[in-house]
């Protein structure tokens, strides 16, 4: 059984898609389950204006991208590369241990993003 908001993110996926054009951007797989995530994402300063995901995966993956999405959309760089996957999993809710590669997948994606702005 799926927590409620993680079903909400999944079935309502909130910033899906990719900016038109991008600041950075990163793709990740996990080798393991198939699971893919691209970030792509703009700043404004030092803020994240826009942020977007594209994710091919199970129902846990697009929740944790659409979740990320929200959490650090109009964060700075700094604050966005203190949340956790812990942060994440409070946002959905909860993760079943068999999915928490979902949110490790998510942060380690926004890292490699957040790393492409330089």
């Amino acid at each position: 059984m799926f927590a409620p908001q993680l079903l909400d993110h999944f079935q309502n996926p909130r910033n899906a898609g990719e900016v038109a054009t991008p600041d950075a951007s990163a793709q990740r797989e996990n080798p393991a389950c198939g699971d893919v995530l691209r970030i792509s994402l703009r700043r404004e300063g030092e803020r994240i204006a826009e942020i977007r995901f594209l994710a091919q995966g199970c129902v846990a993956a697009v929740a944790c991208a659409s979740a990320l999405t929200e959490l650090v959309q109009g964060k700075s760089w700094a604050e966005a590369r203190l949340v956790r996957r812990e942060d994440l999993v409070l946002a959905v809710g909860s993760l079943r241990p068999e999915s928490n590669h979902a949110g490790q997948l998510a942060i380690e994606t926004l890292r490699a993003a957040l790393d492409g702005l330089g």
